[in-house]
């Protein structure tokens, strides 16, 4: 699971710095919450979160990684759909973001639990 979190971290990059220059040519910084949290939650935390899987073969082999990475990348993009509308004006869309949030969330406590069950004191 490792190369796969690491591979879709550069999808999010690409995103979060195409949204970015978006961003920055059309003067719409509204937008920067969005940007923030794409390379942070998309990113930033997926790439952490495949070396870690790297390091760790026996976190990353096991299916709570697998879980992690489908409710995470399940999540993100309705949530940053939602917000990206929220703040173009579509109120009506503002349900996504908490449905979004909510398996994010719970992506990152099933990443925990991996991390504090399957990591011992005596590896790395």
């Amino acid at each position: 699971m490792g190369i796969k979190f690491i591979k879709v971290s550069v999808v999010y990059f690409v995103i979060g710095i195409l949204l970015g220059m978006y961003m920055s040519m059309a003067n719409q910084h509204v937008f920067a919450s969005v940007h923030a949290h794409i390379n942070l939650l998309g990113w930033l935390s997926f790439a952490v979160s495949g070396i870690i899987y790297y390091l760790f073969p026996r976190v990353g082999f096991s299916r709570l990684s697998i879980v992690h990475f489908w409710m995470h990348n399940i999540g993100l993009p309705p949530m940053m759909l939602g917000l990206f509308l929220l703040l173009s004006g579509a109120e009506s869309y503002e349900f996504l973001i908490p449905i979004g949030a909510i398996l994010v969330v719970l992506s990152v406590i099933v990443f925990a639990v991996n991390v504090l069950i399957h990591i011992r004191s005596s590896e790395g």
